[in-house]
């Protein structure tokens, strides 16, 4: 006789994580099919900002699901989507959300800390004003994998000379981003390259998150963060700043904040969720990104990917084996 429901929640802990800027894709939601939950949550984010994401995101064209002002909320709205599409088919409630960049604000919702219109609404001013605070052609960020941590955040000071490169994520052991003025970020790839970095090269974003010069940005923000209806979240959400857990809404107002400017700390939010005993983690976005992150950080943990209908499927019968099994 298999094993109820309340034997899941006992045996298993879920954490569900949300992809931001760089999982986008055209037609990047036509694997959800039969997915009433999906449909309803496009139309309701077109509604709030009066803006139509489905046809965004089936048709584009590349260059304009490319622009930040529009990634930005067209990735917070699939997130959430396939979140509620989990939740319709009867998925397993997380007992922590956890999302990567601009991934935080879909984990908030989902998380119950913040309504989705009211994100939309923030994430589209956030991305004019990451936008506006670095012109075009100024800053770049780029990728180097196959050096520690330590080794990216000297050569960077390294590099730097006159100008700003910083490391922008720590995301998995031997992949740090960094990010900053263009020409220091190019002299930062130069210098991983000779020191026997595997792969060095820039990335097709031409906003510099996550690194000081985004300071401008989160000083823009700072009122409409302010204003933002914020509440305590019925599931903990582990924020990117210091990757801890906030109980109060203005304690994650202030995450939100530094957010912008300061590095996503995804190694140590995975190794915090581990402590806190998490044996599953789902990604609740388009493609399979961070599912590839986590597993170079926590072989230990079952790591899956709701990138297509038939991917929800799997996790919900993966889970049920795993209750069954204990």
């Amino acid at each position: 006789m298999g094993l109820g429901i309340g034997a899941l929640v006992e045996t298993m802990k879920l954490l569900m994580v949300f992809p931001g800027q760089g999982s986008q894709s055209l037609a990047m939601m036509a694997a959800y099919q039969g997915l009433p939950a999906i449909q309803q949550t496009f139309e309701e984010a077109s509604d709030s900002l009066q803006q139509d994401f489905w046809k965004l995101a089936e048709q584009g064209p590349v260059e304009k699901l490319n622009q930040t002002v529009n990634t930005q909320p067209l990735m917070l709205v699939a997130d959430v989507a396939i979140y509620r599409a989990w939740q319709q088919l009867g998925g397993a409630v997380p007992v922590l959300t956890a999302g990567h960049s601009l991934g935080e604000y879909p984990a908030l919702v989902a998380g119950g800390a913040l309504a989705l219109a009211d994100a939309l609404r923030f994430v589209r001013r956030r991305a004019e004003a990451m936008q506006q605070a670095v012109p075009e052609g100024v800053g770049a960020i780029a990728a180097i994998v196959g050096l520690d941590d330590a080794a990216v955040v000297a050569l960077c000071a390294e590099a730097a000379e006159d100008q700003l490169v910083e490391a922008a994520n720590f995301n998995c052991p031997g992949q740090v981003v960094v990010a900053g003025h263009k020409a220091a970020v190019e002299r930062a790839l130069e210098i991983a390259k000779k020191r026997g970095a595997r792969r060095a090269l820039l990335l097709p974003m031409s906003v510099p998150s996550h690194c000081s010069l985004m300071q401008p940005a989160a000083e823009k923000l700072s009122d409409a963060l302010q204003a933002l209806p914020l509440r305590a979240p019925s599931i903990p959400v582990i924020q990117n700043v210091d990757a801890r857990t906030h109980g109060s809404a203005d304690e994650i107002q202030h995450a939100l904040f530094r957010q912008l400017s300061n590095p996503v700390r995804w190694v140590e939010t995975i190794q915090e969720a581990a402590r806190q005993g998490v044996t599953h983690i789902l990604e609740s976005g388009p493609g399979k990104v961070l599912t590839g992150l986590n597993k170079r950080i926590d072989a230990t943990m079952q790591c899956a990917s709701l990138h297509d209908t038939e991917a929800l499927r799997k996790a919900m019968t993966m889970l049920a084996q795993h209750a069954q099994a204990n």
